[in-house]
């Protein structure tokens, strides 16, 4: 029988294997670079991948062009998705460590109140979150690899609900 961290890197090998990933990047660099188009992207934390996103066809703000993948990782960079996705789970996860509320206290005791955007952004940065994607041909394809990378790795403790 495989210990349980061999039965999850086993399975990261699989879903290694699904698609055609790219390398690891740090959150903030990803998000900036990351594709205009469908598909799942994969946040780590440590050496543990924490959540699995997707996004289809995104029509842009202000614009006609699709932003894809990096429309929805922009409403994560700017805090507005503290109520949903990887921006909730990370923000959950922070406000259960002493270490990060301690620090959002000491901002605010020092009168630097701060809007709840802010939190979540420092929640994700807090986690030091890395990212890697794969582009899908639309967003049917995206939701059924992220259906299936998710599936995978549910044993394993992701943050997605």
């Amino acid at each position: 029988m495989l210990e349980p961290r061999d039965a999850r890197d086993a399975v990261y090998a699989e879903i290694d294997l699904l698609a055609t990933w790219t390398k690891w990047v740090p959150f903030s660099e990803g998000a900036r670079t990351i594709d205009r188009l469908p598909g799942v992207y994969s946040m780590r934390s440590g050496d543990s991948i924490v959540y699995v996103g997707m996004a289809g066809e995104r029509a842009g703000s202000g614009s006609s062009k699709p932003s894809g993948m990096r429309g929805r990782l922009a409403r994560y960079t700017s805090g507005k998705a503290a109520a949903s996705g990887f921006g909730e789970a990370a923000l959950d996860r922070a406000l259960a460590d002493v270490a990060f509320v301690r620090q959002q206290l000491n901002a605010l005791e020092e009168g630097e109140p701060r809007r709840t955007t802010e939190w979540a952004k420092d929640a994700i940065g807090w986690h030091r979150a890395e990212l890697r994607w794969t582009t899908c041909a639309d967003a049917d394809a995206a939701r059924g690899l992220e259906d299936q990378i998710v599936r995978l790795l549910r044993p394993h403790g992701i943050w997605n609900r």
